[in-house]
């Protein structure tokens, strides 16, 4: 049987929820761990952090459902719930012919070939899972980003012999997601899956605090501020039929007369918690910053 203790993130991911588990964690609703027949709902899923902390740890989740617009993220979920031999055998491949490779420029041009078959039409799902996790795993900062075009353009980054094929991790996953429903599309569309005990999580892309941070998409369609606000409503509507959390960026860290998520998100309780985050086009705005939480109950 699959131990479920090597079940985590199978990709990074800009704005992953791994080193904030304990806090966010410590604001669920009370009482959770005794609840009866939960089901958790996370519309932005993005590298599932929370998703397989939470199924680990609380087994009165008896329904999960998770969402991203991210086709190719969602392709990866997929494969990894469905087809996970076949995928370890495709990434092991890869890992071997990557790890043939003698020098850095070698390296690089082995990468741009693959990402440019991972931008193709001329795929398989597979390839598509395999590609997505390889590049990941060796691109600058293991960060996701898609163009104007939709094509993935993250530059090559510099590892000594990265682990592309993490085998442990990819089946704990699979088991895990056996009973996790995988949707693609906008995340207004989870709203027909609440019910009597929803707890929803949403991790939206964050709006940058400043212009250098200015990392908010992971797909070719911005999440602005239109975005937000959108989203803002759709949460209002959607906490008179379940609990739920949601992370954005705290703008009064920055600047403490900046409000804009206090006044979006009036009369809901916002909390803050802390993470170290890598991804910044500076490295002296690297660092340890605060973030808020924000919940209904």
């Amino acid at each position: 049987m699959t131990n479920y203790f090597y079940a985590k993130p199978f990709v990074k991911w800009a704005g992953g929820k791994r080193q904030l588990i304990d806090q966010i964690t410590e604001h669920l609703p009370l009482d959770f761990e005794n609840q009866k027949n939960i089901t958790y709902i996370e519309p932005f899923v993005g590298g599932g952090a929370m998703l397989f902390h939470l199924l680990k740890t609380y087994p009165n989740i008896k329904k999960a459902i998770i969402n991203d617009i991210n086709y190719k993220l969602i392709c990866t979920y997929r494969i990894i719930k469905k087809n996970v031999y076949e995928l370890i055998d495709s990434l092991n491949k890869i890992q071997n012919e990557f790890y043939n490779l003698t020098t850095h420029e070698e390296q690089k041009s082995y990468f741009l070939h693959k990402r440019k078959k991972f931008n193709s039409t001329n795929i398989s799902e597979i390839e598509i899972a395999s590609l997505f996790i390889f590049l990941n795993r060796t691109c600058f900062n293991g960060l996701y980003r898609e163009n104007k075009k939709g094509e993935f353009n993250v530059p090559f980054g510099r590892y000594k012999n990265p682990k592309i094929c993490d085998e442990k991790t990819l089946l704990a996953d699979s088991e895990l997601l056996k009973n996790v429903e995988i949707l693609l599309g906008d995340y207004s569309e989870i709203e027909k899956y609440v019910n009597q005990y929803t707890l929803i999580y949403f991790d939206p892309p964050y709006k940058p605090l400043n212009n250098t941070s200015s990392f908010n998409s992971y797909v070719k369609e911005a999440f602005d501020n239109e975005e937000q606000n959108r989203l803002s409503i759709f949460v209002r509507n959607i906490s008179k039929k379940a609990f739920f959390l949601l992370s954005n960026s705290d703008f009064s860290a920055v600047n403490p007369g900046e409000l804009y998520f206090e006044k979006l998100y009036e009369g809901f309780s916002i909390n803050k918690v802390f993470a170290t985050r890598a991804v910044n086009a500076k490295a002296s705005n690297r660092g340890k910053l605060s973030e808020l939480l924000i919940q209904n109950y």
